[in-house]
């Protein structure tokens, strides 16, 4: 059973602290675990009773019927979110707050930026690493928000309706959208917006573990928690695939909503959770309306969004209809020279096939031996029928750079990635 986190302090949204200071990010509503089949998920015949507290017995099946039948519109609490992947320390980046940041670092001169620190997307760096304080709130589909606590600075995204706000408190700047110009329907805002951080909330990890879950996953009630003194339950799920990285996912479920408090990923090589995702407290009643208003502190630079995307859209040839994440994924895609995924379940390997030149060589002078050698001193040189290449490697997660650019990527061991390379040949 993982140990309960400390209970965070329950201070209001931004009590005590100026306006500069208050921040949030759009929270995902709880929303059902949608066609995910018991059918199709290798259940163990196994039943929790036992543990603290003491709750009815209740299968694996059941509780996956729980979880997708939960329909939880209102809650307000606090997420402590704890990632250890393993990444490497790399020299001048100063960790990844100081990369990816939405605080100094979009400022330049004292200036702030064009919005860039306040755009989601920068935000889901931060969470990559280390432990962050949230503070999610939502009531129904049209409000939400979640607030990054961070000591130097915070960061703020406010869904209300059509309007969305992003605040990063660091630079001062605000990002406000409509979704005006979208398909000519201005109540597409909420869908549109790219970059909204839900993954970063125990709900949404469940349903994406439970989505990958099928004949390769076992899937079974271990027992029983307090979590954010809430009793729950807590599903195990194990890959059944030896070559994958992941040794287990526990969710606890809340025993009378159904809702995930908690997620937790420990990797195969064990020590502690690669990502832990859990309520620190939660309140299921309705929050006060006054949580999903947002007003630009004195001073702000205020970035119109709705004109950042118009300009976006005319810059890539397009007027707007046609315009937006697929075709945008698709241009990516064919950028890299095709992306692909084989294998299936726990064991699937994303490719990017590479166009011939690979990773620099360790050997001579300069800028590209120095960089060589930098990355031998991270990666680990293997060889295949396919030639050779570098893996670079985490916790969880495992790469493989053939010497023509090509790359394996995936929660997989190391022998994983060269037998994908060596069938590709």
């Amino acid at each position: 059973m993982p140990r309960n986190e400390p209970t965070e302090r329950t201070d209001e949204w931004g009590e005590g602290r100026s306006p500069k200071r208050r921040k949030a990010v759009r929270y995902a509503v709880p929303v059902a675990v949608a066609g995910v089949a018991a059918a199709t998920i290798g259940l163990v015949p196994a039943f929790a009773g036992s543990g603290s507290p003491d709750l009815p017995k209740i299968s694996a099946q059941d509780l996956i019927a729980k979880i997708a039948s939960s329909d939880v519109q209102q809650l307000s609490g606090t997420v402590r979110v704890t990632t250890d992947l393993g990444l490497p320390s790399l020299p001048g980046m100063g960790g990844a707050a100081g990369s990816f940041g939405g605080g100094r670092g979009g400022e330049q001169g004292g200036k702030s930026d064009d919005g860039a620190s306040a755009a989601p997307q920068s935000k889901l760096m931060e969470l990559a690493s280390g432990a962050h304080t949230l503070r999610v709130a939502a009531d129904g589909p049209d409000k939400q928000r979640v607030s990054i606590v961070d000591k130097a600075a915070e960061y703020s995204l406010v869904h209300n309706g059509k309007e969305v706000w992003a605040y990063d408190s660091g630079s001062n700047t605000a990002v406000h959208s409509t979704g005006a110009g979208r398909h000519g329907d201005r109540h597409h805002a909420p869908k549109d917006l790219p970059g909204d951080l839900k993954n970063a909330t125990p709900q949404d990890l469940a349903k994406q573990a439970l989505k990958a879950a099928g004949d390769t996953t076992s899937v079974t009630v271990d027992g029983t928690a307090k979590v954010a003194g809430r009793d729950a339950y807590q599903l195990l799920i194990k890959p059944k695939q030896a070559a994958s990285t992941v040794g287990s996912i526990r969710v606890a479920v809340d025993a009378a909503n159904g809702t995930p408090l908690k997620f937790t990923l420990t990797p195969k090589s064990g020590g502690p959770a690669a990502v832990d995702v859990g309520y620190t407290n939660v309140d299921f009643a309705k929050p006060d309306a006054g949580l999903f208003s947002f007003t630009p502190p004195k001073g702000a630079k205020v970035v119109d969004g709705d004109k950042q995307r118009a300009k976006a859209e005319r810059e890539h040839g397009k007027q707007g209809k046609d315009f937006g994440a697929r075709k945008g994924a698709e241009d990516f895609k064919k950028g890299l020279g095709g992306l692909n995924v084989v294998g299936k379940g726990w064991t699937s390997i994303a490719t990017i096939k590479g166009t011939g030149s690979g990773l620099p060589s360790g050997k001579g002078q300069g800028p590209g031996g120095d960089a060589g050698k930098f990355l031998d001193s991270l990666g680990d040189k293997v060889s295949g029928s396919f030639g050779s290449g570098r893996v670079f490697s985490t916790r969880l997660v495992n790469a493989l750079i053939t010497d023509n650019g090509t790359v394996y990527v995936g929660a997989v061991d190391k022998q994983a990635l060269i037998d994908a390379a060596d069938a590709a040949k």
